[in-house]
């Protein structure tokens, strides 16, 4: 009986049950909107992971202008996002083309040509996008409590160039903002805070 029970166990421990177990919809919510501005927190549109590993709405938009994503618990490193709902078909693609296994030079290249065909919409102005990095060990699962952690910031504003925007292509002092892919659907400016060291 002892070596029927022990022989399950190591079973069990192959199917899965060694493995951390997916965080709660209500701790990715919290964790996730946490990186929004503290009034849009309790508003934001949340995309989360089930137990499976597939994206879905754990929260839909309540009168905010803003998506965030959870963690994605299959790369290492915690990554929480969040942007303005007006990229939310721009970035769906981008995921969508991930999960097929394209590189991300074809993906670039795949949504310019359908926004350039009519086939993906590609919203007119600014977007914000706020991406937070940090350490899964400061992450406490059970609250959705994060610390420690860095926020860069990205504002898209497709087509702009270095001419019409005034920045420079690459920053020359820390936490300059700086312009990156310009002149193509997907320019957006980089705003990198330096890092408390």
């Amino acid at each position: 009986m002892r070596k029927i029970i022990i022989g399950v166990l190591i079973t069990m421990s192959y199917m899965g049950w060694s493995q951390e177990q997916p965080i709660p919809d209500s701790t990715q919510i919290k964790m996730t909107s946490y990186i929004a501005p503290l009034k849009d927190r309790p508003n934001v549109k949340v995309l989360g992971y089930d137990q499976s590993g597939v994206i879905r709405v754990l929260r839909p938009n309540n009168k905010s202008s803003l998506t965030c994503v959870a963690d994605d618990p299959t790369k290492e490193g915690l990554e929480l996002v969040c942007y303005s709902s007006r990229l939310d078909d721009f970035m769906q693609r981008g995921r969508d083309l991930r999960i097929q296994g394209v590189e991300v030079s074809e993906i670039h290249e795949t949504r310019k040509k359908e926004i350039e065909n009519g086939m993906l919409k590609m919203p007119e102005g600014q977007g914000l996008l706020y991406l937070f990095y940090g350490d899964v060990k400061n992450l406490n699962k059970k609250t959705g409590e994060v610390k420690d952690g860095y926020m860069r910031y990205v504002i898209y504003t497709p087509y702009a160039t270095e001419e019409l925007s005034g920045l420079p292509l690459k920053p020359s002092a820390p936490g300059m903002p700086w312009l990156m892919a310009a002149g193509t659907h997907r320019a957006h400016i980089m705003i990198n805070p330096p890092k408390n060291e």
